[in-house]
């Protein structure tokens, strides 16, 4: 039977701190409220800690494009959301509102256990059975409800369920606050701990193992504090006589501007927070930490400003008021995170390379995302309390935080999914940041204005009988009338006027910032940019360096292709070496565009039929086309090109062509989520999809990383591909990156068959090609052995084999990030290289001599520091 809460507030008063029993003495001597804030605290934190092992697991399986993040982000939402309405309507307020929340945490716990358990399994399925275009997303978006509704439709269900456990006055309102408050505090522990801690140091399953505990202790001491505070409802009492209808309940069926106004709210705070990750993520480099740290600010300022917010809802009275403030100061505190991103932040004298250790960056990263962020976070985690307040008396304090805390989840589901797919990529970061002020104005207005004019759509106080929230009719105007056209007027010009100028005063991020990142001061002066473009997936650049005149080719704030020499011999690399040592190539998988010189290098073969290039970002291959053409043979308009708009993980997990080769354009492992492409299972499955004698190239880069970084990627290679060899690209004689080739079987380079192939006349483009970027025959080409796997063991030993579970990598090589340590990395390495009197064949005494010695002439360079 459930319960009228209206018509039993006094006896479920008699259970709560905040009552005002009859008879007095029936308030328990000592609240239990407080020790509730270490239980959400720690559903907090535990939270955090599945929503990023969740993430990073499901990205392997659906991908890591924009469209794959929005899948989850409104999935994850979605099912809090839905958690948060459903439970009131649900659960029977006559049960012991602890004994359900420990219910939904322990819940939480198992389902998460159950995931980490079920998950290969079903992702096997998934890739067996999953297609492409507008099916293959309704399946990703399957699977990914199909995991991740249940625990958070669970999560989505606590604050409503501890709700139960406070009255619906100020005092209450007040301590849901704190909760919200305390649980947020958790979640920013919870981010730190996961990112900085728990996963650079073990794995996903200790992870998840760790957040399981975590719920479980969240819900025994959930039901010890029950056992200690008796039952809060079930004990009824004869209902009040019906009467007029009172303040509350005219209050409860005008309540919906409060939602639409948190709703707004909600949309904001996420949208920003996907504007602002995005652009400080250029500043502070696109690491997991960077993500970690901008997540965990984020997460503080709304922490702190539910707090500040809480103790504000006691006075009910100018709770909506006050929200309406709240949105209308987001309006100058949003144009102040835009003016710090444009203007300010990018210009502060900060290398990142010349510090000695990555933690010093981290505090710098973590001053600015403070100093950007921390005022509008406050002000939306004021939001949330005080929208509780102002839509308060009179209700079951359940359907109260459900509502609000749905209204306010379907805004930042809107938010975060419409900013992501839809508003960045037709207008960019600018006039995203203009239509976040705009809407944080049009939440303003509604509780400004029309509070102050009384009208339709104006929440009324619980102590007003008449006249506007504060209490007009109590102190009459001699000109009423007059007073509320002058005060109408100027809250209106005031909430409309401001934001419009704060508006027009946002200024577009640098290009320089787009293009070099972290790095921009650096290179202030010696480029001229030429194209800046903010994509769905990343941020794309062109630049020309007034020195040489080589074009570069910038995503996320990092030169991803250039046509500078060094850069073009690299590219080139990756796609003739395996081209080559292949005795007839027909079909070829390009993980990655760039410049597109690399797939571009297989157009000059005369037997390649198929070249399949696989790009997450679809403003990259028109820029190809557009400023490399040259470089990459037009590429972007070969008939044999097939072009592929998806993560390349998922795209290889469910397609079921093989390729006589597949390589991979330079993707940087230190930017999140492209360790998934180094990891030993990627490389399997890499390997799954490759003909009989198929090829595999990879790069590495040796810069802007450690030893411990190169060792995890080049052992992580060979544990799939144990003959691998390595292919060094120097850059003036000195250790630069090097590229990783793999094939099925043993892999035998006969000379005489590769110099027959290039002295035919159908072969001459790939001769020219090789000349374009200094080797002038192939012989040249094959001088850059630089190691296999077999002899590498001892240089290798100990090293980390990144894997799925773990995605290690990822983590080690964001310390390692702005360092550059290339010189020492390859001399180290090379000093275990042996000539291969197995790899290389052929009928001339003088080409193997040959080899030997260039191979010795290289040798003795390297030694010297390439002097």
């Amino acid at each position: 039977m459930r319960v009228d809460w209206t018509r039993n507030a006094a006896t479920l008063g008699n259970h709560m701190p905040d009552c005002q029993p009859d008879p007095p003495d029936a308030c328990p001597a000592r609240s239990p409220l407080p020790w509730l804030l270490p239980l959400f605290f720690g559903g907090g934190c535990a939270a955090l800690i599945y929503e990023i092992v969740w993430f990073q697991t499901l990205q392997l399986v659906i991908g890591s494009t924009a469209v794959s993040l929005g899948v989850l982000l409104g999935t994850y939402m979605g099912g809090m959301c839905l958690g948060s309405l459903l439970l009131p309507r649900l659960v029977s307020a006559q049960r012991h509102p602890l004994r359900v929340y420990a219910l939904l945490e322990a819940g939480i716990g198992v389902i998460g256990l159950l995931i980490w358990f079920g998950l290969p399994p079903a992702a096997w399925f998934y890739a067996a059975h999953t297609g492409g275009g507008r099916t293959g997303m309704m399946e990703r978006g399957l699977f990914a409800a199909a995991f991740l509704l249940p625990p958070t439709v669970l999560m989505g269900a606590t604050l409503p369920a501890i709700s139960r456990w406070v009255a619906a006055t100020p005092r209450g309102i007040s301590w849901l606050g704190f909760f919200y408050g305390g649980n947020i505090a958790g979640g920013v522990f919870g981010c730190l701990f996961a990112g900085f801690y728990l996963l650079r140091v073990h794995d996903s399953e200790i992870t998840t193992f760790v957040a399981a505990g975590i719920n479980g202790a969240v819900a025994l001491g959930g039901l010890l504090l029950a056992a200690r505070s008796g039952r809060t409802a079930g004990t009824e009492r004869e209902p009040a006589a019906e009467s007029s209808p009172s303040p509350a309940g005219l209050l409860e069926k005008s309540a919906w501007p409060v939602y639409v106004v948190v709703a707004l709210s909600g949309l904001t705070a996420l949208g920003a927070e996907v504007v602002w990750t995005r652009l400080l993520s250029l500043m502070l480099g696109g690491t997991v930490y960077t993500f970690s740290i901008i997540l965990a600010v984020f997460l503080f300022g709304l922490g702190i400003g539910s707090t500040v917010g809480s103790a504000l809802a006691r006075r009910a009275s100018g709770a909506f008021a006050a929200l309406g403030w709240c949105q209308f100061l987001l309006t100058g505190a949003i144009a102040w995170a835009a003016y710090m991103i444009a203007r300010s932040l990018p210009y502060w004298p900060i290398n990142p390379s010349s510090s000695p250790s990555p933690w010093y960056n981290f505090q710098l990263d973590l001053a600015r995302c403070l100093w950007t962020l921390l005022p509008a976070t406050l002000l939306w985690g004021a939001s949330f309390p005080l929208a509780l307040a102002a839509a308060a008396r009179g209700r079951d304090p359940a359907r109260l935080v459900g509502g609000i805390y749905a209204a306010n989840t379907v805004g930042a589901i809107l938010g975060g999914v419409g900013f992501s797919l839809v508003v960045i990529p037709l207008w960019g970061t600018q006039q995203s940041e203009r239509l976040l002020i705009g809407l944080a104005a049009v939440a303003a207005l509604w509780p400004l204005v029309a509070g102050k004019s009384g009208g339709r759509g104006a929440v009324p106080s619980p102590d007003a009988t008449l006249g506007d929230g504060d209490g007009a009719a109590r102190h009459p105007h001699p000109n009423p009338k007059r007073r509320g056209k002058f005060s109408l007027a100027g809250a209106a010009a005031l909430v409309v006027l401001i934001p419009l100028l704060l508006m027009w005063g946002v200024a577009g991020v640098p290009g320089e910032l787009i293009a070099f990142g972290r790095f921009m001061v650096s290179w202030l002066g010696q480029t001229e940019v030429m194209y800046t473009g903010e994509g769905m997936n990343s941020s794309v650049a062109v630049t020309r360096t007034l020195s040489d005149n080589s074009i570069n080719f910038h995503v996320s704030g990092k030169i991803e292709a250039s046509s500078d020499p060094a850069d073009m011999r690299l590219q080139r690399m990756l796609g003739h070496l395996p081209a080559l040592v292949h005795p007839n190539p027909r079909s070829v998988l390009v993980v990655g565009c760039g410049a597109g010189v690399t797939a571009g290098s297989f157009t000059v073969y005369p037997g390649m039929t198929n070249i399949t290039l696989c790009e997450m970002e679809p403003l990259v291959p028109p820029l190809a086309a557009r400023y490399f053409s040259r470089e990459n043979y037009g590429v972007v308009t070969d008939p044999r090109l097939h072009l592929i708009f998806d993560d390349a993980r998922h795209y290889i997990l469910t397609s079921h062509e093989k390729f006589d080769i597949i390589t991979s354009d330079p993707i940087h492992p230190w930017v999140k989520g492209s360790a998934t492409l180094y990891t030993q299972e990627y490389f399997e499955l890499v390997r799954r999809h490759l003909n009989p004698g198929g090829i595999v190239t990879q790069w590495v880069p040796l810069y802007e990383s450690d030893a411990e970084v190169v060792k995890s990627e080049i052992a992580t290679f060979f544990a799939a591909f144990p003959h691998g060899t390595i292919w060094s690209n120097d850059k003036d004689g000195k250790g630069y990156d090097v590229v990783l080739l793999g094939q099925v079987g043993d892999t035998d380079i006969n000379l005489d068959d590769v110099l027959g192939r290039l002295a035919r006349p159908e072969y001459a483009s790939v001769a020219d090609s090789l000349e374009a970027v200094g080797f002038h025959n192939a012989l040249e080409l094959f001088a850059t052995y630089a190691g296999r796997g077999e002899d590498l063991g001892p240089w290798l030993q100990g090293a980390q084999i990144n894997h799925d579970q773990n995605l290690r990598l990822q983590y080690l090589a964001g310390l390692g990030s702005n360092l550059y340590l290339n010189e020492q990395i390859y001399a180290d390495m090379v000093t275990h290289r042996k000539f291969p009197d197995s790899l290389f064949a052929g009928s001339s005494g003088e080409r193997l001599d040959f080899m030997k010695a260039v191979l010795v002439v290289a040798s003795a360079l390297e030694g010297k520091g390439g002097k």
